[in-house]
């Protein structure tokens, strides 16, 4: 027994390290041109060993891709903890910056296949389904932070969410060419009258 449960949390250390290495060579190399060969070696295993754990390389960005969802729900829920309304909602903003800084590069890779995904119907299915997972938990948290003030968004939360996620992306992307452009605390402000709060 022993034995079995070192093997399977070697199994789980080694996808660890091969969902660290894929992000690494991603953002270096954008997802068009990393390839499970980089990434194997990136993570100092083996091609087979990468195939083992995932069947091809949008496999490997789909499982990368869940983690990161799951990695940002669970800050969204720790940054909103015991605050209530704008407090609440400012909270959540930091966090989403904060999550940004921490991943540099990443919204970039993530840009890049969302637009190769929208011509392959089954990948576009499957981000599709990522992302909505992801919408969905923000609405959630949006939802708490209303509740918690007692006030009741003017459109429905799923729509904030959405626009929130739509404006984090154009905002990385006007970045790109200006990373000084719109700066953090003016997203807060910008966000407030839209989403009801006032100061």
């Amino acid at each position: 027994m022993p034995s079995r449960l070192r093997r399977v949390e070697q199994v789980e250390r080694n996808r660890d390290l091969v969902l660290a290495a894929a992000q690494r060579v991603f953002v270096a190399r954008g997802y068009g041109g990393a390839t499970l060969e980089a990434i194997a070696e990136e993570a100092g295993f083996s091609k087979g060993v990468v195939y083992s754990q995932f069947g091809s390389k949008p496999d490997l960005f789909f499982a990368l891709l869940e983690q990161r969802i799951e990695q940002r729900a669970a800050h969204h829920r720790q940054a909103v903890a015991g605050r209530a309304g704008l407090d609440a909602f400012e909270a959540l903003v930091r966090a989403g910056a904060q999550d940004a800084a921490a991943e540099p590069g990443w919204e970039f890779v993530l840009t890049e296949f969302r637009a190769q995904a929208v011509r392959n119907p089954d990948l576009h299915r499957r981000y599709a389904e990522a992302h909505s997972r992801a919408v969905d938990h923000f609405a959630s948290m949006l939802t708490q932070v209303y509740a918690s003030d007692e006030l009741t968004p003017r459109v429905p939360a799923r729509s904030l969410a959405e626009f929130i996620f739509a404006t984090a992306t154009g905002v990385a992307l006007e970045r790109s060419t200006n990373p000084s452009a719109i700066p953090q605390h003016d997203i807060a402000e910008l966000l407030l009258p839209a989403l009801g709060f006032t100061r």
